[in-house]
Protein backbone atom coordinates (compact mmCIF):
# COMPACT_ATOMS: atom_id res chain seq x y z
CA UNK A 1 0.00 0.00 0.00
CA UNK A 2 1.40 3.40 -0.92
CA UNK A 3 1.11 5.34 2.33
CA UNK A 4 1.73 8.69 0.66
CA UNK A 5 -1.27 8.25 -1.64
CA UNK A 6 -3.56 8.98 1.31
CA UNK A 7 -1.59 11.87 2.79
CA UNK A 8 -2.23 15.59 2.53
CA UNK A 9 -5.28 17.91 2.51
CA UNK A 10 -7.87 18.33 -0.22
CA UNK A 11 -8.06 14.66 -1.14
CA UNK A 12 -11.43 13.66 0.28
CA UNK A 13 -12.97 13.07 -3.13
CA UNK A 14 -9.97 11.02 -4.15
CA UNK A 15 -10.32 8.93 -0.99
CA UNK A 16 -13.96 8.25 -1.75
CA UNK A 17 -13.18 7.24 -5.33
CA UNK A 18 -10.30 5.04 -4.23
CA UNK A 19 -12.40 3.42 -1.52
CA UNK A 20 -15.04 2.63 -4.15
CA UNK A 21 -12.36 1.12 -6.37
CA UNK A 22 -11.08 -1.01 -3.51
CA UNK A 23 -14.55 -2.41 -2.88
CA UNK A 24 -14.97 -3.18 -6.58
CA UNK A 25 -11.60 -4.85 -7.00
CA UNK A 26 -11.28 -6.74 -3.72
CA UNK A 27 -12.10 -10.41 -4.12
CA UNK A 28 -12.13 -12.62 -1.07
CA UNK A 29 -10.27 -15.88 -1.68
CA UNK A 30 -13.24 -17.73 -0.20
CA UNK A 31 -15.31 -16.90 -3.30
CA UNK A 32 -13.14 -18.97 -5.60
CA UNK A 33 -12.24 -21.95 -3.43
CA UNK A 34 -13.40 -24.73 -1.21
CA UNK A 35 -12.94 -24.43 2.54
CA UNK A 36 -9.24 -24.50 3.38
CA UNK A 37 -8.56 -27.76 5.27
CA UNK A 38 -6.48 -28.37 8.35
CA UNK A 39 -2.90 -29.24 7.46
CA UNK A 40 -2.27 -32.98 7.53
CA UNK A 41 1.26 -32.33 8.74
CA UNK A 42 1.67 -30.10 11.79
CA UNK A 43 3.59 -29.78 15.04
CA UNK A 44 1.38 -30.83 17.97
CA UNK A 45 0.62 -28.20 20.56
CA UNK A 46 2.88 -28.84 23.56
CA UNK A 47 3.21 -26.75 26.69
CA UNK A 48 6.56 -25.52 27.93
CA UNK A 49 8.25 -24.99 24.56
CA UNK A 50 8.49 -21.21 24.89
CA UNK A 51 7.49 -18.57 22.38
CA UNK A 52 8.20 -19.11 18.69
CA UNK A 53 8.03 -16.94 15.58
CA UNK A 54 6.61 -17.24 12.08
CA UNK A 55 7.18 -14.86 9.16
CA UNK A 56 4.60 -14.52 6.38
CA UNK A 57 4.19 -12.12 3.45
CA UNK A 58 0.78 -11.60 1.91
CA UNK A 59 0.41 -8.16 0.40
CA UNK A 60 0.23 -4.94 2.40
CA UNK A 61 1.43 -5.75 5.90
CA UNK A 62 -1.25 -3.59 7.54
CA UNK A 63 -3.99 -6.16 6.96
CA UNK A 64 -1.91 -9.28 7.61
CA UNK A 65 -0.77 -7.75 10.88
CA UNK A 66 -4.37 -6.91 11.82
CA UNK A 67 -5.53 -10.48 11.22
CA UNK A 68 -2.85 -12.15 13.31
CA UNK A 69 -3.21 -9.65 16.14
CA UNK A 70 -6.65 -11.23 16.61
CA UNK A 71 -5.45 -14.85 16.75
CA UNK A 72 -5.49 -16.64 20.08
CA UNK A 73 -2.00 -17.53 21.24
CA UNK A 74 -0.31 -14.71 19.31
CA UNK A 75 1.47 -12.31 21.65
CA UNK A 76 2.98 -9.86 19.16
CA UNK A 77 2.92 -9.03 15.44
CA UNK A 78 5.50 -6.79 13.79
CA UNK A 79 5.23 -5.34 10.29
CA UNK A 80 8.48 -5.36 8.35
CA UNK A 81 10.45 -6.60 5.39
CA UNK A 82 12.01 -9.93 4.44
CA UNK A 83 13.73 -11.35 1.40
CA UNK A 84 16.17 -8.53 0.59
CA UNK A 85 19.29 -6.96 2.04
CA UNK A 86 19.67 -4.77 5.10
CA UNK A 87 20.58 -1.64 3.15
CA UNK A 88 17.23 -1.72 1.33
CA UNK A 89 15.10 -2.46 4.41
CA UNK A 90 13.13 0.75 4.41
CA UNK A 91 9.70 1.61 3.06
CA UNK A 92 10.93 3.90 0.32
CA UNK A 93 13.27 1.29 -1.15
CA UNK A 94 10.79 -1.56 -0.80
CA UNK A 95 8.01 0.47 -2.44
CA UNK A 96 10.13 0.71 -5.59
CA UNK A 97 9.72 -3.03 -6.14
CA UNK A 98 13.47 -3.35 -6.74
CA UNK A 99 14.70 -4.14 -3.21
CA UNK A 100 14.05 -7.88 -3.22
CA UNK A 101 12.05 -7.49 -0.03
CA UNK A 102 8.42 -8.40 0.50
CA UNK A 103 6.21 -6.59 2.99
CA UNK A 104 6.00 -9.21 5.74
CA UNK A 105 4.93 -9.76 9.33
CA UNK A 106 6.76 -11.48 12.16
CA UNK A 107 4.33 -13.34 14.41
CA UNK A 108 5.35 -14.24 17.95
CA UNK A 109 3.17 -17.03 19.27
CA UNK A 110 2.76 -19.61 22.01
CA UNK A 111 2.88 -23.09 20.40
CA UNK A 112 0.92 -24.51 23.33
CA UNK A 113 -2.06 -22.36 22.28
CA UNK A 114 -1.80 -22.25 18.50
CA UNK A 115 0.25 -24.41 16.15
CA UNK A 116 2.31 -23.35 13.16
CA UNK A 117 -0.10 -25.25 10.94
CA UNK A 118 -3.06 -23.32 12.35
CA UNK A 119 -1.28 -20.05 11.63
CA UNK A 120 -0.78 -21.25 8.06
CA UNK A 121 -4.47 -22.08 7.77
CA UNK A 122 -5.39 -18.53 8.82
CA UNK A 123 -2.80 -17.17 6.40
CA UNK A 124 -4.25 -19.08 3.44
CA UNK A 125 -7.90 -18.65 4.46
CA UNK A 126 -8.43 -15.01 5.40
CA UNK A 127 -5.15 -13.07 5.55
CA UNK A 128 -4.60 -12.95 1.78
CA UNK A 129 -5.27 -14.62 -1.58
CA UNK A 130 -2.38 -17.03 -2.29
CA UNK A 131 -3.27 -17.38 -5.97
CA UNK A 132 -2.30 -13.80 -6.82
CA UNK A 133 1.23 -13.52 -8.24
CA UNK A 134 3.24 -10.45 -7.25
CA UNK A 135 0.13 -8.59 -6.20
CA UNK A 136 -2.59 -8.55 -3.58
CA UNK A 137 -5.90 -6.83 -4.14
CA UNK A 138 -5.22 -3.30 -5.39
CA UNK A 139 -1.46 -3.49 -4.70
CA UNK A 140 0.98 -4.52 -7.43
CA UNK A 141 4.65 -5.49 -7.44
CA UNK A 142 6.98 -8.18 -6.07
CA UNK A 143 6.99 -6.42 -2.69
CA UNK A 144 3.38 -7.64 -2.33
CA UNK A 145 4.12 -11.26 -3.20
CA UNK A 146 2.85 -14.22 -1.20
CA UNK A 147 5.68 -15.88 0.72
CA UNK A 148 6.48 -18.01 3.73
CA UNK A 149 9.91 -17.48 5.27
CA UNK A 150 10.72 -20.54 7.36
CA UNK A 151 12.96 -20.41 10.43
CA UNK A 152 13.66 -24.13 10.76
CA UNK A 153 13.21 -27.51 9.09
CA UNK A 154 9.83 -28.16 10.75
CA UNK A 155 8.37 -24.93 9.36
CA UNK A 156 9.77 -25.68 5.91
CA UNK A 157 8.34 -29.21 5.91
CA UNK A 158 4.90 -28.16 7.18
CA UNK A 159 4.55 -25.23 4.78
CA UNK A 160 5.69 -27.21 1.74
CA UNK A 161 3.43 -30.16 2.58
CA UNK A 162 0.44 -27.88 3.18
CA UNK A 163 0.78 -26.14 -0.17
CA UNK A 164 1.04 -29.53 -1.88
CA UNK A 165 -2.00 -30.78 0.04
CA UNK A 166 -4.14 -27.82 -1.03
CA UNK A 167 -2.87 -27.99 -4.59
CA UNK A 168 -3.71 -31.68 -4.94
CA UNK A 169 -7.19 -31.06 -3.55
CA UNK A 170 -7.67 -28.07 -5.89
CA UNK A 171 -8.80 -25.95 -2.96
CA UNK A 172 -8.44 -22.86 -5.13
CA UNK A 173 -9.90 -24.48 -8.22
CA UNK A 174 -7.61 -24.42 -11.23
CA UNK A 175 -5.65 -21.45 -9.92
CA UNK A 176 -2.10 -22.39 -8.88
CA UNK A 177 -0.88 -21.33 -5.45
CA UNK A 178 1.70 -18.58 -5.98
CA UNK A 179 3.14 -18.68 -2.45
CA UNK A 180 6.91 -18.91 -2.29
CA UNK A 181 8.59 -20.90 0.48
CA UNK A 182 12.13 -19.88 1.38
CA UNK A 183 14.52 -19.57 4.32
CA UNK A 184 14.30 -16.60 6.64
CA UNK A 185 17.68 -14.90 6.34
CA UNK A 186 16.64 -11.80 8.26
CA UNK A 187 13.58 -9.81 9.23
CA UNK A 188 13.70 -6.01 9.36
CA UNK A 189 10.96 -4.11 11.24
CA UNK A 190 9.23 -1.38 9.25
CA UNK A 191 9.08 2.26 10.29
CA UNK A 192 7.16 3.06 13.48
CA UNK A 193 4.20 4.62 11.66
CA UNK A 194 3.44 1.26 10.02
CA UNK A 195 3.21 -0.66 13.30
CA UNK A 196 -0.35 -1.35 14.51
CA UNK A 197 -1.57 0.77 11.62
CA UNK A 198 -5.03 -0.79 11.38
CA UNK A 199 -5.62 -0.56 15.13
CA UNK A 200 -4.51 3.07 15.27
CA UNK A 201 -6.26 4.14 12.04
CA UNK A 202 -9.56 2.21 11.95
CA UNK A 203 -11.28 4.85 9.79
CA UNK A 204 -8.56 4.98 7.14
CA UNK A 205 -10.28 4.14 3.79
CA UNK A 206 -7.79 1.39 2.92
CA UNK A 207 -8.31 -0.26 6.31
CA UNK A 208 -12.11 0.05 6.21
CA UNK A 209 -12.55 -1.39 2.74
CA UNK A 210 -9.64 -3.78 2.41
CA UNK A 211 -8.46 -4.98 5.82
CA UNK A 212 -11.43 -4.80 8.22
CA UNK A 213 -13.25 -7.51 6.21
CA UNK A 214 -10.26 -9.84 6.74
CA UNK A 215 -10.58 -9.50 10.51
CA UNK A 216 -14.34 -10.01 10.24
CA UNK A 217 -13.77 -13.17 8.18
CA UNK A 218 -11.36 -14.42 10.83
CA UNK A 219 -14.02 -13.95 13.49
CA UNK A 220 -16.58 -15.78 11.35
CA UNK A 221 -14.44 -18.66 10.10
CA UNK A 222 -12.25 -19.23 13.18
CA UNK A 223 -14.41 -18.54 16.25
CA UNK A 224 -12.24 -20.80 18.43
CA UNK A 225 -9.05 -18.97 17.43
CA UNK A 226 -10.45 -15.44 17.28
CA UNK A 227 -9.95 -13.01 20.14
CA UNK A 228 -10.93 -9.39 20.58
CA UNK A 229 -7.50 -7.90 21.19
CA UNK A 230 -8.24 -4.23 20.50
CA UNK A 231 -10.10 -1.74 22.68
CA UNK A 232 -11.69 -0.37 19.48
CA UNK A 233 -12.88 -3.44 17.65
CA UNK A 234 -12.01 -3.23 13.94
CA UNK A 235 -13.98 -6.34 13.03
CA UNK A 236 -17.24 -4.76 14.23
CA UNK A 237 -16.88 -2.13 11.51
CA UNK A 238 -17.17 -4.54 8.61
CA UNK A 239 -19.11 -7.53 7.42
CA UNK A 240 -17.25 -10.58 6.15
CA UNK A 241 -16.87 -10.87 2.41
CA UNK A 242 -17.12 -14.06 0.44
Amino acid sequence: MTFQSFAGPGKFLGLVLLATLLVATFTSPSRARQEVPDPKLDVPRVAGKGLQTAVFAGGCFWGVEAVFEHVQGVSAVTSGFAGGSSNTANYSAVSSGQSGHAEAVKITYDPSQVSYGQLLKVFFSVAHDPTQLNRQGPDRGPQYRSAIFYANADQQRIATAYIAQMGSAKIFGNKPIATEVGPLKAFFPAEAYHQDFARLNPNHPYIVFHDAPKVANLRQQFPMLYRNSWSTELAARAKPRG
